[in-house]
């Protein structure tokens, strides 16, 4: 009873974090096209008023305006928001509500974010309840720092996003670690349907089913795998049942949640390509059939992460094959966007087993800052990442479990065994440290200074250098901890 008395504080402390943060800016932006507030109102406008078959296409629909791009869940979720025109009907006039902000507006499509709270906030709770190692007081703790995950909570609540997809990707990594294979199938295809980009993590789903299947008799094997795909393709074709009536139907919405002429990323984002672009102008130098190189650079990052996890099919590595997977596509692949990098959320799962490098991690993803400065989120970014940081120091003792043995650092000295031996967990703690003070640095003076006029793209360019640098580090780390020994259960039980 004390423990669900906990869990129900931190869960409103949560919701008061996010509601507090509701309260600031947003993605505004200017005419003609103003932000991603617009694109969520423009759909409800769209999926209200015109017939299914055009909600992606050109017919009715002027796809050069905030057009439908994301898979046929995010459209049917738009349409229940359109239950606005009961409130007000210019709010989702058609063609004469572009643009369309007050008051009341705003509070309304706050609002629709409670898809959230029934959706990802219960996955949470459950998933550290029942599937996190230690004392009640441990889970607890690992569920309110996984809750106070600033990026989501910034994104979701001030940019003006949503996180429904992470929210049925997580019902699909609870249902799978509780051994509900067909459930967890069907929570991950739903996910998958909302948004294209839970591909990131299709690929850890997909060898942590087969390698379960491969190590189960022929019997079991064969019956799981027909199991899992019936479930998958019943669900994709509930999703899809629509627009299958005619094939150019389908194949629009592919051509519209694929839209792969849209160029090699956007903005500054902090992945390779990017990175590489202010020392040599790849986008001059790839040409627009670069999309299969890059594919088969992405599958080659994810390539040893999928293959550990095949042949070791054990939660551990299917949670940091996660990680792994949802980093090499952001890191590697084409068309990434900056809040590309909250699909590498799963790294929540790891707070319990690698509390500093999840939160270092965590708070670099956050790292977004020349976004939230467009928005006037800065005060809400300083806050959420002063709190999670606290808290998570705090509550999970960070920085007091740093012996190598609990950072995982043992398999560097088996790769490294010709260098004389360094103490690397007094090495990681100064690296941590250095690295929120260029965060802090790098914030202040973002928001402080004025660029010279020869370099405008300073500080955005700076950002998201080192925010790569974090990811690529990252990557790097949890693909050694991935081929080395799961923690045992005995260390877990000590630290807690």
């Amino acid at each position: 009873m004390q423990t669900w008395s906990l869990v129900s504080i931190c869960v409103l402390l949560a919701i008061i974090a996010r509601w507090g943060v509701s309260l600031n800016s947003y993605s505004a932006g200017k005419p003609p096209m103003f932000g991603d507030y617009e694109a969520q109102r423009h759909w409800q406008e769209v999926t209200y008023n015109l017939p299914i078959q055009e909600y992606f296409n050109t017919t009715n629909n002027d796809l050069n305006y905030w057009g439908l791009d994301y898979p046929p869940l995010t459209a049917y979720h738009s349409w229940i928001c359109a239950y606005a025109k009961t409130i007000n009907p210019e709010w989702v006039e058609l063609h004469k509500s572009r643009g369309y902000e007050s008051t009341q507006h705003k509070l309304f499509m706050r609002t629709t974010l409670v898809a959230d709270l029934l959706i990802y906030i219960p996955a949470v709770v459950l998933y550290c309840l029942y599937l996190t190692d230690g004392s009640s007081k441990k889970k607890v703790s690992v569920m309110f720092c996984f809750l106070l995950y600033p990026g989501l909570i910034l994104i979701d609540y001030g940019h003006f996003y949503n996180g429904v997809s992470l929210g049925l990707a997580l019902w699909g990594i609870l249902a799978l670690g509780l051994g509900w294979d067909v459930l967890g199938s069907m929570a991950f295809s739903l996910a998958l349907n909302y948004k294209q980009m839970e591909l990131y993590h299709a690929l850890p789903f997909f060898c942590y089913l087969l390698g379960k299947c491969i190590k189960t008799g022929l019997m079991g094997r064969l019956f799981l795998l027909v199991r899992v795909g019936v479930t998958v393709l019943a669900t994709f074709a509930l999703c899809w049942l629509p627009f299958l009536a005619e094939p150019s139907q389908a194949m629009q919405v592919v051509r519209r949640i694929f839209p792969v002429a849209r160029g090699l990323f956007e903005d500054k984002v902090a992945n390779t390509w990017c990175s590489l672009n202010t020392l040599i102008k790849i986008r001059s130098i790839l040409s627009g059939d670069s999309q299969l190189y890059l594919l088969a650079c992405t599958l080659l990052a994810v390539l040893p992460s999928c293959i550990r996890l095949l042949t070791k099919p054990t939660f551990w590595h299917f949670k940091l094959a996660l990680v792994n997977s949802s980093l090499a596509f952001f890191l590697f692949s084409f068309q990434v966007h900056e809040k590309s990098i909250l699909l590498a959320a799963p790294a929540c799962l790891l707070l319990n087993d690698l509390p500093l490098m999840a939160l270092w991690f965590l708070q670099a993803s956050t790292f977004m800052l020349p976004l939230f400065l467009k928005d006037g989120l800065l005060v809400p970014y300083i806050v959420t990442s002063l709190g999670f940081l606290f808290f998570s120091i705090y509550l999970l003792s960070a920085l007091d479990h740093c012996s190598e043995d609990k950072l995982r650092l043992g398999a560097y000295n088996k790769l490294f065994y010709w260098v004389p031996k360094m103490d690397l967990a007094f090495i990681v703690r100064w690296k941590f440290y250095i690295s929120i003070a260029a965060m802090v640095g790098l914030s202040i003076a973002a928001a402080v200074l004025v660029a010279p006029p020869h370099l405008p793209d300073l500080f955005p360019v700076l950002v998201s250098t080192t925010a790569f640098l974090h990811f690529l580090g990252t990557f790097i780390h949890f693909n050694v901890v991935q081929f080395s020994e799961p923690p045992s259960r005995k260390s877990q039980k000590k630290s807690n």
